[in-house]
Order: C-alpha cells, then structure tokens, then sequence
C-alpha cells in the first residue's frame, strides 16, 4: 500500500470512529433522558430511607437498597465491602441564644461532625468575633481564654467557582475548635459555609487535631442570617454573651459497607474503570444533593450501558463508598483492598458536587491524557459541556495511587450547591430531574470515551 492510499485509509478509519462517537453520545443522552432510573433511585433514597449518617440505621438501609437496586441490572458482579466507621449522634435538637442587655434572642444553630456535647444545662460565655485562624493567633491566649470563638469569615462573592470560595473558608470549620481550645476558649461556633442569607444552619466535619480528649471543647455552625445578626450585636455591646446547648455523643466504632457493581471487560478485564459518589451524608437532611445525586448517577452509568447492549473493553465498577463525610474511611478502605489484590485501576471517575447542570470535568493526570480528553471537546460541546480543568476530583478516589491512572471529577454548575450543602434543606425536592439525568449521561459519555480509547 502506498503513502497516499495509508493515509486515505487512516483518514477514513478517523471520520468513522468519530461518527462512531458522536452517535453513541447521542444515544447515550437520549436514554438517559427518557428511560434511566436515577431520578426514581434518588427519590427512593431520599423519601423512604432519608439522611444516611455514617453508623446509623438510613445508612444501613442505604447499603442493602442500592445493593438490591444493582442486582437488578445484570451485572457481573455486585457485592459488599467491609469497612469500619465512626458513629457519632447529633442527639436532641440543638439551642442557642444571644443574651444581650438581658433580651434573650433565639439563634438557628447545629452542632459540627465529632463535637463534644456542652454539659445538660448548656453553656454560657461571652463571645469573640474572628475572621481567620490568623487572627485568633494574632489575639493570643489572654484575649480568648474562657471565652466562645466565634469565626466570620463569610465567602468570597467574587468568586465564580463556589468551590473556591469554599476553600477559602472552611478552615475555620474544620480546624476552629482545635486551635481555639488550645488557647484556653470554651466553645467555638463558625458562620455557615455558603453565599446566600437564610436561616438554615451548614453542619460538617471538624477536627480537634492533636488535642487531649479532655480539652475538647463544643463546636457548632450558625446559619448566616444569625452570624450577620451577632456580628452586629458585638458591635454595639461587645460584652454580650452566648448560650448554647448541645447533646451530641461519639461511640465507638460499629461496621459498615461499601457497595460495589462492577461489569467485566470483554477484553481487558484486569483494567479496572470506577464511577462512584458517597452513600453516606449528613443527618440533618436527606442529602439529595450531597451525595444522593452521585450515587444514583454512578448506578446510572451501569443501568444505561446494561440497556444499550454496551460491552466494555475494561472493567466497570460502580463503587457507592460509605463515609465520605465523616472521616472518608470508605475511601481509604478500598484503595487498601485494591493495593491487597493487586488490582489495576486507570480510570476513576466521582461524583460529588450535587445534580445541578453538568458544566465540564476536573481532571487530575499528566499532560498528555489530558490533551486527549481535550480533543474531545466537540464531541460534549453539543451538550454544553465546556469546562475540562486541572484540578482536584474527588475525595473518595484521591487515595487511589495505581500506577497510572486519570482521575476525573464531574464539575455541576457551582452557584446554588452550598444553598444546600450540609443543611436541612438538603432534600429531594431541591433536585431537578433532567439537570440529575444530564449528570448522568455526561459521566457515561466521558467513561464510555476512556474505555474505547484507553489511557496513554
């Protein structure tokens, strides 16, 4: 064969694989939107087991419902992995109160992930306003013993990845109570981590670090219609106090599961794909959004390519991890199963940033797949995914470490995801269907491109 016949051939052989493409993206999309079962699997999820905290009875329902769900499909496989986790209870409702000139004013409050409780009559101090880790140190001791910590900062509107703006905060969440109780405060409480003014008080974890138990203090957040309300108060009387009463208790340990499907490749079973997201949530809501929609997604890819008669060349898990939230031991767990049995994984794809508008992927990979995944931009771009970025994916597949593996992370529209995140009003009415279902077929159409083309 000649040059100019070869590259013919090759140039043929192109245009074919690209038509190839475009037409099962389309088919993709178009089962997804009409026939798939995600929006009826997050309402199932959501209304008949609700919130998911890790150890609790919803997360025991969670496991054998989805579980149950994935047989359904005919997979290859479908099983439970054994993981231990944290059981932590909220207990009886939390309450909080400015006192102020003895006015008594009631404040929207709930206590953070692994907090201590206050003693049964509650806890009472003056308050001290912050904006940063920086400026308690910059305080020091004497200004904040006995006192309650009370951190400020709120998000960074200009910001157009809510993401960032997130990062840019959530320092004080996590780490406040910890670096706080070392310099002697009694209690901390954070504003609530998101742009919009309500009353719906953001729970999450925290951590005391490498505190002595006995030095835990009470942590709680505050919605941010409160934090505006006390910030002013300290202003005009900056002796004011505080009270707030918490019941919340950690016990030990108790067993819990990941839940696994997986559909075997046709000619590289040994290479493992994942989508997952986080079965478990928090205890205040449902937790549609976070991470309901990304469970059911995850399931979704499998149901379509099931319904399409698609056979992989490599092997396709869907991984439901438990414990994301509160201390990510789901996560960690299969990362050391895999190491165990030497499994190969070169792709990895989560889902965890609430069922809003798919707008693009973050990627974490080297430079040359991650020019591949850029060539392949027409083909998303009738389905107005524009974004593929450089950054981080997801928190249940960063432990991953196979030896050469693209981690992919589906990146929603950010702007109404923490109106909801870790709140009460996480819950599977703030979920649109075709915005859910779009997600959906954005992780089956970019898993679909992998298994076809590989990694380089």
């Amino acid at each position: 064969m000649n040059k100019i016949a070869f590259s013919a051939l090759l140039f043929t052989s192109i245009i074919y694989s690209q038509s190839n493409d475009q037409q099962m993206l389309k088919n993709i999309y178009a089962f997804t939107l009409t026939n798939s079962k995600c929006y009826s699997w997050l309402d199932d999820l959501s209304n008949k087991i609700g919130s998911r905290m890790s150890g609790s009875v919803g997360a025991e329902k969670a496991v054998a419902y989805v579980k149950a769900q994935l047989e359904t499909l005919g997979l290859d496989k479908v099983y439970l992995q054994e993981v231990m986790v944290p059981k932590w209870v909220r207990g009886e409702k939390e309450t909080a109160f400015i006192l102020d000139n003895k006015a008594k004013v009631s404040i929207p409050i709930c206590a953070l992930g692994g907090s201590v409780a206050t003693s049964k009559n509650g806890l009472t101090a003056e308050v001290i306003e912050v904006h940063s880790l920086k400026e308690l140190e910059t305080l020091g001791a004497d200004k904040i013993k006995g006192k309650i910590v009370f951190y400020n900062r709120p998000f960074e509107a200009a910001n157009i990845d809510a993401f960032k703006s997130y990062g840019g905060c959530v320092d004080q969440r996590y780490s406040g109570a910890g670096k706080a109780a070392k310099m002697g405060a009694v209690a901390t409480i954070v504003r609530s981590m998101g742009f919009r003014l309500d009353d719906f008080p953001h729970t999450g974890a925290q951590s005391y670090g490498d505190l002595p138990k006995d030095q835990y203090i009470p942590t709680a957040a505050i919605s941010t219609n409160a934090a505006e309300l006390l910030s002013k108060k300290l202003k005009e009387n900056k002796g004011l106090k505080f009270f707030m009463k918490l019941s919340c208790q950690t016990f030990d340990d108790v067993l819990s599961y990941n839940v696994i499907g997986e559909i075997t490749g046709s000619e590289h079973p040994e290479k493992i794909m994942v989508v997952g997201g986080h079965l478990d949530s928090w205890d205040l809501a449902d937790g549609s959004h976070d991470d309901g929609a990304g469970v059911v997604q995850s399931m979704g890819v499998l149901e379509l390519f099931k319904k399409l008669n698609y056979k992989p060349k490599n092997t396709i898990r869907a991984v439901l991890f438990m414990n994301e939230e509160f201390g990510g031991r789901g996560g960690r767990k299969y990362e050391e199963l895999s190491k165990l049995n030497k499994e190969n994984h070169i792709f990895a794809l989560e889902s965890d940033a609430g069922g809003f508008s798919p707008r693009g992927f973050s990627f974490e990979c080297d430079g040359v797949n991650f020019e591949k995944v850029t060539n392949w931009k027409y083909l998303f771009e009738p389905y107005l995914i524009h974004s593929f970025t450089i950054d981080h994916t997801g928190s249940d597949i960063e432990h991953l470490t196979s030896a050469k593996i693209v981690k992919a992370g589906l990146r929603p529209d950010s702007q109404r995801y923490f109106d909801y995140h870790h709140a009460a009003n996480d819950k599977f009415d703030a979920v649109n269907k075709r915005e859910l279902e779009l997600g959906t077929a954005a992780m089956a159409s970019l898993t679909y491109l992998f298994d076809q083309n590989g990694i380089d």
